[in-house]
């Protein structure tokens, strides 16, 4: 199974309405929908952005305003896939659930309709003691006419055990959307997300937040960059990079991912890491 990935490096820009956000999401969907693309990626926290709109007295909007924006940002995103017949993991959207906790959750819209949904499972001391985030309670993956897949969000792909999970669920491509404010955070989801691909025998396409919202707390400063990872064997690129980006610049990421090739280095790569794991050892997950 063959399909083409993309993923955004979307800056964040202080921005007065919902169609500035609406008409800045539809251009990159539009550039990936040029390239043919599948299945495309947005950054975590990508809503935050409507935080930049002020109230009435002039002051930013707070954290507890942005599940109000819910209905408009699934129905945009549900348009898009329809109108371009795309799979679209719209990065994260903060909501708040029937008891009124507020989580992280990353959507995956797809072309027919269908929104499926995972909150993030580990949370950032950030997340929890400034934005009172609750983290998510179980982990799913998603069957799509390309293979199965898992959205794990920027913390939790520095956990293997969660990662491990999703593979043994028959995950072979994990979405990693990501908000990193310096080199230290960026750099601790990078290099896990190639510990990941190497562990699990997996493809990763990960990307993150560039630019600033002056007005938004917490989301004064991005450092972000888009990956389409490997496991590093030889049918793949050298050091395990299909493509990436220019760190901290506003641009669109494109690779093809051949899902057959991770079957056969799982059978009889260099190393065979998923097959060698001892669960004589460790447990494992059914």
């Amino acid at each position: 199974m063959n399909l083409r990935v993309a993923a955004v490096q979307y800056r964040l820009e202080d921005i007065s309405s919902f169609a500035q956000f609406a008409e800045q999401v539809t251009h990159y969907v539009r550039n990936a929908s040029e390239y043919e693309v599948q299945f495309l990626l947005f950054p975590e926290f990508l809503t935050t952005q409507l935080l930049s709109m002020t109230d009435s007295k002039g002051n930013a909007l707070k954290i507890e305003d942005l599940p109000s924006f819910t209905d408009d940002y699934v129905n945009l995103f549900r348009g898009l896939a329809a109108e371009y017949g795309m799979h679209i993991i719209g990065g994260t959207h903060v909501i708040a659930d029937a008891a009124g906790k507020r989580r992280n959750v990353a959507h995956l819209f797809d072309p027919d309709g269908r929104v499926v949904t995972q909150a993030k499972l580990h949370l950032t001391p950030t997340e929890v003691a400034e934005w009172n985030m609750a983290p998510g309670e179980g982990l799913e993956v998603f069957d799509t006419p390309f293979g199965t897949m898992a959205m794990l969000t920027c913390y939790d792909i520095e956990f293997p055990e969660i990662v491990r999970m999703a593979r043994a669920k028959g995950a072979n491509i994990i979405f990693c959307p990501s908000c990193t404010d310096d080199r230290h955070g960026f750099y601790r989801v990078r290099y896990c997300c190639h510990a990941r691909t190497i562990e699990n025998q997996i493809y990763i396409v990960t990307t993150g937040t560039v630019g600033s919202l002056r007005k938004v707390d917490f989301m004064r400063a991005n450092f972000g960059q888009a990956a389409i990872l490997s496991p590093n064997d030889i049918p793949f690129p050298p050091a395990g990079i299909i493509a990436e980006g220019v760190i901290n610049e506003d641009m669109l990421v494109v690779g093809d991912l051949d899902v057959s090739l991770l079957e056969k280095v799982r059978a009889a790569g260099s190393v065979t890491t998923w097959r060698d794991r001892r669960t004589d050892l460790y447990p494992d997950w059914k």
